[in-house]
C-alpha cells in the first residue's frame, strides 16, 4: 500500500499499541497512516462509485435493464465536486515518493533504481491483469460473441486503466521534479498549471471550436479532440505529486485552519469560474480523462481538506480495527483496483445466468444492497488476490545487459504506451494482447527477477 512496503508494516505494528494523546498537525511533515487511510479510501470509494455506474437488473417485467444509474441522479454532478479522489491519490503519492526518495538517497540509490522499483511494482500487477484481458476478449472473438455487446463490456472494464500510465509517468519523473521542488518550490506549481491551461484552450477553442473535432472518434481509431487533452495527463498529474511534495515538506501543516479553509473556499470557487468558461465538464469525473486544469485545482482542495482533517484521521487510526483495515486492504490495493471492475462484471454475470432476484436500478431496494455489494465485491476481490498478491510484492530489479537510463526509459514508455491507447479507444483484443507483451518486455528490460 506504499512504496516502503516494509515500512508501512512497522507502522502498522508500532500504531497497534501508541499512544492516546493527539497529533499535533505538523505530524504531516512526516510519516503517519492517516496518509495510508487516504490511500485506502480513495481506493475503496473509486470501487463504490463503479458500483453504482453499473446498473443492472430485472423490471418489473422481467425485462433486462443496463444503465450508469448514479450518472442519471440530479445529485450527482455536484457530488461529484467532492467525490472524486483522484488528485488526492496524486497528492498523497507524491508524499510517499518524497519520502521513498529520501530513504534511497540514504541507501545509495540512483534516480535510475528508484524509477525501476516503481515500475516494478505497477507493471508486475498488470500481468496478469493484461493476461486475463487477452484470453477473455479472444475467447469471445473465437466464440462469435456480439462485438457490440463485447465491446460495451470491454470498455467499462478498461476504463480504470489510464491511472496505470499516469502515476508511472509521474513517479518515473519523481526524482527530476524534486530536485525542481527544491529549487524553485511554489513557480513549478505555476509553471504546470499554466502549461495545463494552455492545453486545456487549445483543445477546447482551436480543436473542438476552430477545427470543429468531435471530442472523441466517429468509429474506430480516429482522432478526437480528447487526444489533444493527451499531454495533460503529464502536466496536471505532475501539478498534484507537487503538492504532495509541499505536503511532505510541512507546508500545509503550518497553515492556520482559517487559512486551510480559504484554500478550499477559493479552490471551489476557481473550480466555478473555470468550468463557467466552457468546454471543461461541470462533472469533475468529465474532467478527468484527458485530465483538465479542474483537477491541478482539486488537488489543491483536497491537500488542505486532508490536513484540516488530520486529528480526527489520526484518532481512528489509533484503533486496532482502523490499522487492521487499513494494512489488509492496503497490502492489496493494486489488487484492488486493477480487479474491482472485472469481479463486478462477472458477479452481475453470475446473477443474470442464475435465478437470483435482481432489483430494479435506482429503486430503493437497488440502492440499499449497494453497500452489500461492495462487501461482496471487496470479498471476491481478496479471494482473488490471495494468488495475484505475489505480483505486488515486487522485489527490487537488477539490472541485465542493458545500459540503465536508456533501459529504464524504453520500458516507461512501452508500458504507458499501450495502456494510454486503451484509454483513449477502448480496451480490445489487440490493444490487451500488445500491452501484455509491452508489459512483459519493460519488465524484463529492467531486469524483474520473475513476471
Amino acid at each position: 500500500m506504499d512504496p516502503e512496503r516494509a515500512e508501512a508494516v512497522t507502522r502498522v505494528i508500532a500504531m497497534s499499541s501508541a499512544a492516546t494523546s493527539s497529533q499535533p498537525r505538523s505530524a504531516l511533515a512526516g510519516r503517519d497512516l492517516t496518509l495510508d487511510l487516504a490511500r485506502v479510501g480513495c481506493v475503496v470509494l473509486v470501487v463504490f462509485v463503479h458500483i453504482l455506474f453499473t446498473g443492472v437488473g430485472r423490471g418489473a417485467d422481467g425485462s433486462l435493464i443496463i444503465e450508469r444509474t448514479v450518472e442519471s441522479q440530479s445529485w450527482f454532478t455536484a457530488a461529484s465536486w467532492i467525490a472524486n479522489i483522484m488528485p488526492l491519490f496524486f497528492v498523497v503519492g507524491g508524499f510517499a515518493a518524497r519520502a521513498g526518495w529520501r530513504s534511497a538517497v540514504a541507501r545509495g540509490d540512483t534516480a535510475d533504481s528508484f524509477v525501476r522499483v516503481r515500475l516494478a511494482r505497477l507493471a508486475r500487477p498488470a500481468v496478469p491483469l493484461f493476461a486475463f484481458f487477452a484470453v477473455a476478449l479472444g475467447v469471445c472473438r473465437l466464440i462469435g460473441l456480439d462485438p457490440a455487446f463485447v465491446d460495451t463490456v470491454a470498455i467499462g472494464v478498461g476504463s480504470p486503466l489510464w491511472f496505470l500510465a499516469a502515476y508511472m509517468i509521474v513517479q518515473a519523473a519523481a526524482p527530476t521534479m524534486m530536485r525542481l521542488h527544491e529549487n524553485h518550490r511554489g513557480r513549478v506549481l505555476l509553471a504546470l498549471f499554466a502549461a495545463a491551461l494552455v492545453v486545456d484552450a487549445f483543445r477546447f477553442l482551436f480543436v473542438g471550436h476552430v477545427l470543429g473535432i468531435e471530442p472523441v472518434p466517429p468509429t474506430g481509431y480516429g482522432i478526437g479532440q480528447d487526444l489533444f487533452g493527451i499531454p495533460n495527463i503529464a502536466f496536471v498529474w505532475l501539478f498534484a505529486q507537487q503538492v504532495g511534495f509541499f505536503l511532505f515538506d510541512g507546508w500545509f501543516a503550518r497553515r492556520t485552519w482559517p487559512q486551510l479553509l480559504g484554500l478550499v473556499v477559493v479552490g471551489y470557487m476557481a473550480l466555478w469560474g473555470l468550468v463557467s468558461l466552457g468546454g471543461y465538464s461541470w462533472s469533475m469525473l468529465g474532467n478527468q480523462w484527458p485530465p483538465t486544469a479542474t483537477m491541478a485545482v482539486l488537488a489543491v482542495v483536497q491537500a488542505s481538506a486532508l490536513t484540516l482533517l488530520h486529528r480526527p484521521l489520526a484518532a481512528i487510526m489509533r484503533t486496532r480495527a482502523a490499522q487492521g483495515a487499513v494494512f489488509a486492504i492496503g497490502s492489496r490495493l493494486m489488487t484492488i483496483y486493477l480487479w474491482h471492475l472485472p469481479v463486478i462484471m462477472i458477479l452481475i454475470g453470475i446473477e443474470l445466468a442464475l435465478p437470483i432476484p435482481m432489483p430494479t436500478p435506482g429503486g430503493a431496494a437497488w440502492w440499499w444492497t449497494r453497500p452489500l455489494f461492495l462487501l461482496i465485491v471487496l470479498a471476491a476481490v481478496w479471494v482473488l488476490s490471495l494468488w495475484l498478491v505475489r505480483y505486488e510484492s515486487a522485489p527490487a530489479p537488477g539490472l541485465r545487459r542493458f545500459p540503465a537510463s536508456g533501459a529504464t526509459t524504453v520500458a516507461v514508455f512501452l508500458f504507458i504506451a499501450p495502456v494510454i491507447a486503451i484509454t483513449a479507444y477502448g480496451l480490445d483484443f489487440p490493444l490487451a494482447a500488445v500491452a501484455l507483451a509491452c508489459t512483459v518486455a519493460a519488465l524484463w528490460l529492467t531486469g524483474s527477477k520473475k513476471v
